[in-house]
């Protein structure tokens, strides 16, 4: 145990202590997502009490419990990822039936939310056991706090991770420019230049970067979609470490008039690209805002023809 940590044990079993935590129950435990010391007390206590840590990844999680004084037998670890979620939600369930308390946690942040969970909560659910949240660190509220998101656009849809075949990532992206909202987006080092790539699309719509979240190197940065690959590119560290973005909401679209009117007739006819360009040398409106007007009408079906 880090000496640091030492007076957090007796701290979080004052403090959470006075609780009931009954047996035969299931609780959702969010861990810290980068910095060991955004461990919730609360969480702390738990940890001690369970009787079984089912966790995504058992070797991952001793590691993280040991860093915190926190011991168990090997006996109380069950492995509960995304490949056996569903059968090793059968010795969950077994271990709640005898009456112990289990903890499920992730890797890092809120399980269930983009990681394994959801399905051993229902079936937890399911089978008539109590599931329990502890909450704390997450990487899409974390973000959202700092991305400035003005009064009035507090509304946002969490996508999670885009997808990796390229007609599925347009389509994806294509729905991404429809949507008014803020939109919260993960993505791992190896896929970041190929995701800024993908939004550059979007134009001067702004983009909040956060890079190491609660890490030592952490790095929040807010710029315009095509504006992001340039970044990445600047400094070899920018694309290091895992990615939380918010794409800002929508702003309210000036008309295009004369130039939708083109592109309406263009685009049954011609690649989007090619449409754009013509539609934006013949009406004289901004090619970026006539772009995502194109990928709307394609989505919405709304083109002639």
């Amino acid at each position: 145990m880090s000496p640091s940590f030492a007076s957090a044990l007796a701290a979080a079993r004052e403090a959470a202590g006075g609780q009931n935590y009954p047996g035969g129950a299931l609780y959702v435990v969010a861990t810290p997502i980068g910095n060991l010391a955004d461990v919730s007390l609360r969480a702390l206590h738990l940890l001690q009490l369970a009787d079984a840590i089912a966790c995504e990844d058992t070797r991952h999680t001793q590691a993280l419990l040991r860093a915190y004084g926190i011991d168990k037998p090997a006996s109380a670890w069950l492995a509960v990822h995304q490949h056996n979620e569903a059968g090793a939600s059968h010795a969950v369930v077994e271990r709640l039936r005898l009456g112990q308390r289990v903890a499920y946690a992730s890797d890092a942040g809120t399980p269930a939310v983009s990681d394994p969970g959801a399905r051993l909560v229902a079936h937890a659910r399911e089978a008539g056991y109590p599931v329990m949240p502890l909450p704390g660190p997450s990487s899409v509220t974390a973000v959202l706090s700092v991305a400035g998101i003005s009064a009035g656009h507090g509304e946002f849809v969490f996508a999670g991770f885009m997808p990796a075949k390229a007609a599925e990532r347009d389509a994806f992206v294509a729905t991404l420019a429809q949507e008014p909202r803020a939109v919260v987006l993960l993505e791992a080092p190896h896929r970041i230049e190929m995701l800024a790539a993908s939004l550059a699309v979007l134009g001067p719509r702004p983009l909040t970067v956060g890079r190491e979240l609660t890490k030592q190197f952490e790095q929040v940065h807010t710029l315009a979609c095509d504006a992001f690959p340039a970044w990445l590119a600047a400094d070899a560290k920018h694309a290091r470490g895992e990615f939380a973005l918010v794409l800002h909401p929508a702003p309210v679209a000036a008309a295009l008039g004369e130039g939708e009117r083109v592109l309406r007739l263009l685009l049954p006819e011609l690649p989007v690209k090619t449409a754009v360009k013509l539609a934006a040398e013949i009406s004289g409106e901004p090619r970026n805002a006539l772009y995502e007007a194109a990928l709307r009408l394609k989505a919405g079906g709304d083109a002639e023809g």
